[in-house]
């Protein structure tokens, strides 16, 4: 009784239970940061191998073919489950049914892995992120998490791979919190989050991983004229975004339709992207592409090459290989806003700066983890600038993005007001029966 009355008396400080609350999120994400920060470093280690290894033997891009069949049938016979992949965990946060298969780690870790080995054009944070949300379900088991804690744990997951394969924790806590509903931020989950992404990140960097470095040599003067060049900038890079994102899904659909036995799809795909880098001649449009986005800060870039970057990139992912979307939204972006410097008189390196994270802003819908991105990366210096190209990107990209399973929270504009609630996917649909 006395236990009882001790215990009423002390939860009638609501700070009480928000310290019990902090010390068991303490707890969970650290572990969960030590096991995703630690593999990404592992992945990111093994990026870097596989690129340099496939550059210094461009022979094995004939072998494309034969890296999709065994990414294909690795998710025909084991993977159905889980590849939607990145919507999966959206669809999961949403609607929760069961745990997300361990599976998916492994697979998309080891498909991703393939993709850049052989020579396929496709990103990271899709794996990381993944790899994040699989093991931190499975955190809900070990420590009996409730529905509400589950949802927070996936959070927390996403937060920590994405935080980690990038080295911006500010951004991945954020991205989180803004990415499962368009429109809207889980608050609830904002201390886990950016607990999951700080030590995702120490951890990763604590196996001596090293991250791009990237830098914005000028900044403009802050005044109402090129604040409008960067309103114009927003827009261009919001019409890409939204272009990328209908063209991978334009992909996918093609493939899906026409390829009924999916381990095939990415062999054809294989075959059409070996012949085509074989007839370019160049190895520029696939991988990464880390070498063009750090040149699209200082040098003259082709001003086709971010249109090359988004047909590689789309037709990778739509015929059934592994990666992300985000590092070549980078590349997008960065070689879109070298070429903007045509017309639009801001120096070149913060139109590239802008373009880097404004295209990835339009594209997942996720303004304000962009603009915060922006600023890790490049300094506050650019940050008006950043911000204004990243919420124009937002709003200019349309009720589109690379992640078909996010729920309208709140519409970008009055005119959309009727699809509140309904999944991105769902408006597709609804645009083609009217």
């Amino acid at each position: 009784m006395n236990i009882k009355r001790i215990r009423d008396f002390l939860f009638t400080f609501e700070q009480i239970p928000s310290l019990i609350y902090l010390l068991k999120w303490i707890f969970i994400c650290l572990v969960l940061g030590v096991i995703v920060g630690s593999i990404s470093a592992f992945f990111l280690l093994s990026l870097e191998w596989v690129t340099n290894w496939r550059e210094s033997h461009l022979w094995i891009i004939a072998l494309l073919p034969v890296g999709g069949f065994i990414i294909g049938l690795s998710y025909h016979l084991y993977g159905n489950s889980v590849v939607k992949g990145n919507n999966l965990l959206l669809e999961e946060f949403h609607t929760p049914e069961k745990i997300i298969p361990f599976r998916m780690a492994p697979l998309v870790l080891f498909g991703t892995i393939l993709t850049h080995f052989f020579g396929g054009s496709a990103g990271r944070e899709g794996t990381a992120v993944q790899i994040g949300g699989a093991i931190a379900d499975r955190f809900t088991k070990v420590f009996n998490l409730s529905k509400r804690d589950r949802k927070i744990m996936l959070i927390a997951g996403i937060s920590a791979g994405f935080a980690s394969v990038f080295g911006t924790p500010l951004a991945g806590g954020i991205f989180a919190l803004e990415v499962l509903i368009l429109g809207r931020i889980r608050l609830d989950a904002i201390i886990p989050s950016f607990l999951a992404a700080v030590f995702a990140n120490y951890f990763c960097e604590i196996w001596d991983v090293s991250h791009t470095h990237y830098h914005i040599a000028s900044v403009a003067e802050m005044n109402p004229v090129n604040l409008l060049w960067a309103l114009l900038a927003g827009i261009i890079f919001g019409l890409v975004a939204m272009l990328f994102s209908k063209s991978t899904h334009f992909w996918s659909d093609l493939f899906n339709r026409t390829i009924r036995y999916s381990p095939l799809r990415p062999v054809i795909g294989g075959v059409v992207l070996a012949v085509a880098i074989y007839l370019i001649g160049t190895t520029k449009y696939i991988g990464l592409g880390i070498p063009t986005i750090v040149d699209a800060f200082e040098i003259k870039l082709n001003s086709y090459d971010f249109l090359l970057k988004i047909l590689f990139t789309s037709f990778t992912l739509g015929a059934g290989f592994k990666g992300g979307e985000v590092t070549p939204l980078f590349y997008i972006g960065a070689a879109l806003g070298n070429v903007l410097v045509w017309f639009i008189p801001l120096p070149m390196g913060l139109l590239a700066g802008m373009g880097f994270v404004a295209v990835f802003a339009g594209a997942t819908n996720t303004p304000i983890a962009c603009t915060v991105m922006g600023i890790e990366l490049f300094g506050i210096e650019a940050g008006m600038f950043i911000a204004l190209a990243c919420s124009t990107s937002y709003l200019f990209s349309g009720h589109s993005g690379v992640y078909s399973s996010q729920i309208i929270g709140s519409p970008k504009h009055n005119f959309f007001i009727r699809e509140k609630g309904l999944q991105l996917s769902e408006i597709k649909k609804k645009r083609k029966k009217k």
